[in-house]
């Protein structure tokens, strides 16, 4: 099952409460993670995470914080969820892992491969502005038959993403 760590969920959670606010203020961590109850420590880390990825950037001082480096149609949720939880992969092996006792015999890596590219490119076009306005836009992807939507589901404090078929709508 593919899944979004919980740090990359605080991720979602803070980028949105950023973008939602009126252009040029800041949030520190601690009114973020309070508003959320989320632990002011992990949101701390989060936060410094996220800028030093350069998603977000930051000012000290009395009205110091937290605030979006870049506008929030330019910030998608792939740059996110790498800049917390590095590369997305769905295997075990990466293109340049051939230490796998199957890499060379392997029938399903390139497949995968290719599911993971789609998995990104669907992550890719879904910005932090639609985060904020909850309006779903066109997803980009150009197949040739309809892929599966997902849904989100939430499972003890999880975002777990599971394929919906057409048969349960």
């Amino acid at each position: 099952m593919l899944r979004f760590s919980k740090k990359a969920d605080y991720a979602l959670i803070a980028l949105k409460d950023l973008a939602s606010r009126p252009s040029g203020e800041s949030s520190s961590a601690r009114e973020i993670a309070n508003k959320y109850d989320i632990p002011p420590e992990l949101m701390a880390k989060v936060l410094q995470r996220l800028a030093k990825m350069g998603v977000i950037a930051s000012h000290h001082g009395t009205r110091g914080g937290y605030y979006l480096a870049r506008s929030a149609h330019q910030i998608s949720v792939a740059d996110i969820i790498q800049a917390i939880d590095g590369p997305f992969l769905v295997t075990a092996c990466s293109d340049e892992d051939e230490s796998c006792d199957q890499y060379a015999k392997c029938n399903v890596r390139d497949p995968l491969w290719r599911l993971k590219d789609l998995i990104l490119q669907s992550l890719s076009s879904f910005t932090v502005d639609e985060l904020v306005s909850e309006e779903p836009k066109s997803s980009g992807i150009d197949n040739d038959r309809e892929p599966l939507p997902l849904s989100m589901v939430r499972r003890s404090s999880e975002t777990v993403i599971t394929p919906v078929s057409n048969t349960n709508r």
